[in-house]
């Protein structure tokens, strides 16, 4: 890349993002995911610990298996495990609106128009998408570490962070699994054309499709190569890679693949995601 090339993907990042941050559905989607982490990874387990009962939101584990996972030490794993699918549900959403609505609005028309070239104006926002990820992943770290450290000075606990390998292992996980997400949402925006179709094809995917595609795997062998490879299956791997303590686990977290074989799979399906997009974009008309 020259440096005029790189100059006009900065431009573009640059203008993506000042769009991004003026639009509230961004706003909505990542306070939602803030929201939820807290409210599933500590809220309700705070309200089981403190009422001496077990319940389905804390998995039915004793109270001081509930306690430990409430604190600083253990946040690298406790924020990771609702990525899989709830998290992933709702990054995806980002990137199905974030690429679908500007065709919806006219906005790509004018931008492909106007920029040096359409891969430039569409590298921007996928770079915008990338470092709304790693911000993201970044805040849900500090915030639950935060809210760990308030609940171990409640219950005079230990405040000692994780250490810096756990730290790192869990904001990798987090930016692998949500940023496969959001760029599959991004693919699926450019495809549909639209941000509506997008969003229910992409919900039903993560939703529905997967887990019946798993469902069949146990009945029918053959497909269960297929099935252990999927987009699901391998952000659910690197959620499960992430986790210490035995019992039930969040929906979507799975033990299918390795913590490699997941970032690999991860890895793959990002550049899958990107590149498709921006073929797909390149090569198509805009009507």
């Amino acid at each position: 890349m020259n440096g005029q090339a790189r100059k006009d993907l900065l431009a573009s990042t640059g203008a993506e993002l000042l769009r991004l941050r003026k639009w509230p559905a961004f706003w909505i989607i990542l306070g939602t995911w803030i929201l939820l982490n807290l409210t599933f990874s500590y809220l309700f387990n705070y309200l089981a610990y403190s009422s001496g009962e077990s319940s389905r939101m804390s998995n039915g584990q004793p109270k001081e298996v509930l306690l430990q996972q409430m604190l600083p030490a253990a946040v690298p794993e406790v924020f990771t495990q609702g990525m899989a699918m709830f998290g992933g549900a709702l990054m995806l959403i980002l990137g199905a609106l974030s690429i679908g609505s500007g065709y919806g609005w006219g906005t790509w028309k004018t931008a492909f128009t106007q920029a040096p070239s359409r891969i430039t104006s569409l590298g921007g926002a996928v770079v915008s998408l990338a470092f709304v990820v790693v911000a993201l992943v970044c805040v849900a770290f500090a915030a639950d570490i935060g809210v760990a450290s308030i609940i171990a000075l409640s219950q005079s606990q230990s405040l000692a962070l994780p250490g810096f390998g756990p730290a790192a292992n869990g904001i990798i996980t987090g930016t692998a699994i949500l940023g496969m997400w959001t760029l599959a949402g991004a693919l699926i925006g450019a495809i549909a054309r639209g941000p509506a179709l997008a969003v229910g094809l992409g919900l039903v995917w993560v939703l529905v499709v997967e887990n019946l595609l798993r469902g069949v795997a146990g009945i029918f062998e053959p497909i269960k190569v297929i099935t252990d490879h999927l987009p699901g299956t391998a952000a659910g791997s690197m959620a499960g890679a992430m986790r210490t303590v035995q019992g039930p686990a969040t929906p979507g977290v799975l033990d299918i693949l390795s913590r490699t074989e997941s970032l690999i799979a991860l890895a793959g399906y990002m550049v899958v995601f990107v590149t498709g997009t921006l073929l797909l974009v390149h090569r198509r008309d805009m009507v």
